[in-house]
């Protein structure tokens, strides 16, 4: 036999038994692991900003020094401001401090019980320095806050046209809770309750009634919606 007939054979049995191999391994499809999910959680560390507004109700307490009790009243009305603070989450729970200044209108009257004179008190201004710690479920955190605060506010009597009037800025205390939702990347809404402790101060009335000393006290209670916006990344991955 023809040696190149005897190789063109050989060369043919193999590839014919070979072929269903190569057609079984071409067939075949790989397998692809999925990948594994990812759960995003928010995450509440970082600084913010953000404004606030809301009412409040203070209730005002005056005593004419050396006579008593001269009446109280509730001073109400509206107050607009803004907040800037820093939280760091570890797990769930959240910790952060804030200082916070808003502008007001809380003001009322009453006519004093022994003077006949119309009282008449306004808070204009407040400041809160606070601390907080929260508890969050992903993009839900409710917390509890206190600290400090700082009170403008103004008294005035009148009679017949004539009037005193006093200013002061005084210390006190506050507690607060709120709960805050986040609702878009690095954006907040809330709503907080706080409570702002004064205690009493003598406060000197000069004017066209003449001099004298009222002690006043009083105690402030608001209700605030708040928007915030958080500086750096919202969300953090979990497998």
């Amino acid at each position: 036999m023809n040696k190149n007939l005897l190789l063109a054979a050989v060369s043919l049995v193999a590839l014919s038994a070979t072929a269903p191999a190569l057609a079984a391994d071409l067939a075949a499809r790989p397998y692809t692991k999925a990948p594994a999910m990812i759960a995003t959680v928010y995450d509440w560390s970082g600084f913010y900003i953000g404004i606030n507004g809301g009412g409040g109700s203070s209730h005002a307490t005056w005593d004419l020094v050396g006579f008593g009790r001269d009446g109280s009243h509730d001073a109400t009305g509206g107050t607009v401001g803004g907040q800037v603070g820093y939280r760091m989450q570890s797990g769930q729970f959240v910790f952060g401090v804030e200082g916070q200044g808003n502008w007001a209108d809380f003001s009322g009257s009453h006519i004093g019980a022994i003077s006949g004179f119309t009282n008449h008190t306004k808070i204009d201004s407040f400041g809160l320095i606070t601390g907080q710690v929260g508890y969050a479920w992903n993009n839900v955190l409710l917390y509890a806050k206190g600290g400090a605060a700082v009170v403008g506010t103004k008294y005035d009597a009148s009679f017949g046209g004539a009037t005193a009037s006093a200013s002061d800025t005084r210390w006190g205390g506050t507690i607060g809770a709120g709960i805050e939702f986040g609702f878009a990347p690095n954006w907040s809404v809330g709503a907080e309750y706080n409570h702002i402790f004064l205690g009493g101060k003598d406060q000197t009335l000069t004017g066209g009634l003449g001099v004298f000393a009222v002690n006043t006290k009083q105690d402030v209670d608001m209700g605030l919606v708040r928007l915030n916006y958080k500086f750096g990344g919202p969300m953090i991955g979990r497998y």
